[in-house]
């Protein structure tokens, strides 16, 4: 499981320009069963995504496929973690 933290950078002035292919790029993640959870890091510091169901190499090309990352509107960085304890509500991060 990972966590990828998308920080706004110098460049964050020119999101709104890159949106349209930055929510896609997200609805992607979604339809290939990678991103469990995408939201805001507060405040207003860019984003944050949970993901499963994939490999670390494969991720970080998702990732680099993000126009917000190509167009450096965001730094990306991404966070591995070994599950070792769930709520039973998310027992199938566990497998």
């Amino acid at each position: 499981m990972f966590i990828v933290l998308l920080k706004f950078s110098d460049n964050k002035a020119n999101a709104s320009e890159f949106m349209e292919g930055h929510n896609k790029w997200i609805k992607r993640g979604f339809d290939d069963g990678v991103f469990l959870l995408v939201g805001s890091l507060q405040p207003k510091l860019g984003g944050g995504i949970v993901a499963h169901n994939t490999s670390l190499s494969d991720l970080q090309s998702r990732v680099n496929m993000d126009p917000f990352v190509v167009e450096n509107v965001v730094n990306a960085e991404i966070f591995e973690i070994t599950p070792a304890k769930a709520d039973a509500r998310l027992n199938f991060l566990l497998d």
